[in-house]
């Protein structure tokens, strides 16, 4: 199999960092992000610190993945759905009244930015094979 391009070892780099660095934020400090959001927290924050350490543990994998990305196309694959399916999920839950509209700022740093390169990297993988 060929080798990535350097842009996409890269990208997956930064979305490690990225997972890493806000996972480990909503585990730290669960509730701050509710605060920005102008939103009450939930009543069990602990499981708002799971969903932080299973961001987390998608970093874990992003850096695997950086490592040879054709190769580990599952991982990207797996990281690309959530990505998308984290904004439908938003967006219902914004539709009806469940959430702010205003909470969706985070879609755009969590998800919406990462679906170029998880896409690409994708296409190059299956043209590799």
């Amino acid at each position: 199999m060929q080798d990535a391009p350097t842009w996409a070892r890269r990208w997956l780099a930064a979305a490690a960092i990225y997972n890493l660095a806000w996972g480990a934020f909503i585990v730290l400090s669960p509730g701050t992000l509710f605060e920005w959001s102008e939103m009450e927290p939930p009543r069990y924050l602990w499981i708002w610190q799971c969903v932080g350490m299973i961001v987390g543990v998608y970093g874990v994998g992003y850096a695997i993945a950086a490592s040879n990305p054709l190769r580990h196309w599952p991982i990207v694959l797996v990281g690309l759905l959530g990505k998308v399916f984290g904004p439908i999920g938003f967006l219902e839950a914004a539709w009806t009244g469940q959430i702010p509209w205003r909470f969706g700022w985070t879609i755009l740093s969590n998800d919406l930015i990462w679906w170029p390169a998880f896409g690409r990297v994708l296409w190059l993988a299956w043209r590799a094979r």
